[in-house]
């Protein structure tokens, strides 16, 4: 009698790891912070993306009250917006959500980000026909480096934190799946340094997710496809 198969998945975030959205962010949140009247250094927006909208603009825009907190976050949405037409997958995005696809492990979107910049994520990431479950800011009151997305993304995969490997590119990243209990693969399309990921605790660092996709064999990813008996 063979032994019973046991669910495993991948959490991927997007912005800065499937998709190169992460200088679009820092040059959205540059306009709507100065025209909000809290202007920010583009290299310190740069420090906190990874962060959900409302953490981002409470560390950077420590003196502003209430109402320009919001009003930066909705000038960034906007300025977002119109330069959605800039996204571009990261190389490898689609070939690596296809190989773990293949491998019978679960491919989870695992992200903060709100429903209406998902949607445009995900239309850029053309592969809503290989992923088993989604997350957005709707679902967390606090986002990374709060574990509840990745407790959030567990659930919808119906997996535990040790069949699940999260793949990021954020300190922010990281340090919630330390605390959620999921190894963590870290990439460097994001614009944070090797040293800063595996210092905050990724189990392995790549360049982007071609060259994750191209050692698929050597990491925790694979030891999921064990446990499933793909291979």
């Amino acid at each position: 009698m063979g032994r019973a198969k046991t669910t495993s998945a991948v959490l991927f975030d997007i912005d800065g790891t499937l998709v190169d959205s992460n200088y679009l962010h820092v040059h959205a949140w540059y306009r709507a912070f100065e025209e909000a009247g809290h202007p920010v250094e583009a290299w310190r927006i740069h420090r906190s993306i990874g962060m959900d909208g409302t953490t981002l603009v409470k560390t950077l825009a420590t003196d502003a009250d209430t109402d320009a907190r919001e009003r930066a976050k909705d000038l960034h949405s906007r300025y977002y917006k119109e330069l959605a037409p800039h996204l571009r997958c990261l190389p490898g995005a689609r070939q690596l959500l296809e190989a773990v696809h293949k491998l019978d492990v679960r491919v989870v979107l695992a992200t903060s980000a709100p429903d209406e910049e998902l949607a445009t994520l995900r239309k850029v990431l053309d592969s809503d026909h290989m992923v088993s479950a989604v997350t957005s800011s709707a679902d967390v009151d606090t986002a990374k480096p709060q574990p509840d997305i990745i407790e959030v993304a567990l659930e919808r995969a119906g997996v535990t934190a040790s069949h699940a490997v999260f793949v990021g590119d954020a300190v922010w990243d990281v340090e919630a799946c330390k605390r959620a209990h999921v190894d963590s693969i870290g990439v460097l399309t994001g614009g944070v340094s090797r040293g800063e990921l595996e210092k905050a605790g990724a189990h392995q660092v790549f360049e982007n997710p071609l060259e994750l996709c191209q050692h698929l064999d050597d990491t925790p990813i694979a030891a999921l496809a064990n446990i499933v008996g793909a291979r």
